[in-house]
């Protein structure tokens, strides 16, 4: 029968991502709209930004962090333009994100000593082949994929490369150790449901150490560029960003890091998005048609959660009647409006991508869940 319980806020979305509870438009009415982002005020918040987001992820004294153009990607693209280079390098791919890095190292870069270590949707390559004595790019968690890495134990202290990791759907959602790694990226509009277009940059001494002491054969667009003369621009960590930030969206940043800190910081973010997992893990284990993705509970996301079909007739179809009944699935939930935009990813195996992060509530993924299995039974009976 159909559930007759909705969702209250029925946001699912991987990115951007769901607003946090009881947000609403006036939480921005503070925004310096019509400032100079170089005007005093527009620049502490800027820096009220960095300043909040240091302190929530208890991130090292010493490493530096900064406001970047063209989101995570951007974020991105601007440590692998900047670093690498120096050494050989170790890319991991094991989903959309990661594939797409390797692409521009080999075929944008044009690095010839790239190593790729790959695995499919819903797996890890093996992590302990990583070899950090050259330079080593991965996603700490699979946006497409739902496949984190399980911990940071793979990654030695001791390091001659750098550590380069893409954290965008992880960063305050898991547990980041940032001594680990070197260079760390993220967006605002994943896990704490802030406006896209702009990113984090954070860098360790070691990665500013590189950028001082190395200069890319290959020309750096404005627009990556974070040192002058060999040294580092200091300013673009102290809020003096490469161009024109929104000041509508800094305002809803500050106020997500507001939120953050006030429901308990760091820990609870982190409650939230494992309480949003195991919902949908207790749901999946008394499922006959849907699985996990990632087939390792140890390295299962909580923020981007792909779950495959599993059922027979489904499995009888063929690929091209697979993402259509896949797709159907999620237009229902859609016109039902119970989950707005939780098909899977285009590149990665037909099924459903439910976002867990610590915006969602889990009352609402409790919610959802009989949604599925009332949808599903509609595609099935739709199939004769």
């Amino acid at each position: 029968m159909k559930p007759t319980t909705r969702p209250a806020r029925p946001y699912f979305s991987s990115g951007p991502c769901a607003k946090r509870p009881g947000w609403s438009i006036e939480a921005l009415q503070e925004a310096l709209l019509g400032r100079s982002h170089r005007a005093a005020p527009a620049k502490a918040r800027l820096q009220e930004v960095i300043d909040r987001s240091r302190d929530l992820l208890g991130m090292p004294k010493d490493y530096r962090l900064g406001i970047v153009p063209a989101s995570d990607t951007g974020a991105v693209e601007m440590a692998l333009w900047s670093l690498l280079g120096a050494r050989g390098v170790d890319v991991l791919a094991w989903e959309s994100f990661g594939s797409g890095w390797k692409t521009d190292i080999e075929k944008q870069l044009r690095i010839d000593d790239c190593r790729a270590l790959i695995a499919d949707y819903g797996a890890l390559p093996d992590l302990n082949q990583a070899d950090f004595e050259r330079d080593v790019v991965f996603t700490w968690n699979g946006t497409t994929s739902g496949v984190r890495v399980p911990n940071a134990d793979w990654i030695p202290e001791d390091r001659s490369g750098l550590a380069i990791c893409d954290a965008t759907s992880a960063v305050f959602a898991m547990d980041i150790p940032f001594e680990k790694l070197d260079v760390v990226t993220w967006s605002w509009q994943k896990v704490l449901g802030g406006e896209a277009a702009h990113g984090m940059l954070a860098l360790s001494p070691r990665a500013v150490e590189r950028l001082e002491s190395f200069t890319p054969d290959h020309p750096l667009p404005k627009i990556f560029r974070l040192t002058k003369g060999g040294k580092l621009i200091e300013g673009l960590f102290s809020a003096a960003t490469i161009n024109t930030p929104s000041m509508l969206a800094v305002e809803d940043a500050v106020d997500a890091l507001s939120w953050a800190h006030e429901i308990g910081g760091l820990p609870t973010l982190i409650e939230r998005s494992e309480a949003n997992l195991a919902a949908i893990r207790r749901w999946v284990e008394a499922s006959p048609w849907a699985d996990f993705l990632a087939t390792d509970p140890a390295v299962r996301s909580s923020t981007s959660i792909c779950l495959k079909i599993t059922d027979s007739w489904f499995s009888s179809l063929s690929a091209d009647d697979q993402k259509k009944a896949a797709k159907e699935l999620a237009r229902s939930l859609d016109e039902e409006g119970v989950a707005f935009d939780i098909g899977s990813y285009r590149d990665a195996p037909p099924g459903l991508r439910v976002w867990g992060g610590a915006t969602v509530d889990t009352e609402d993924i409790k919610a959802l869940l009989p949604w599925l299995d009332w949808a599903w039974q509609g595609v099935r009976a739709a199939s004769g």
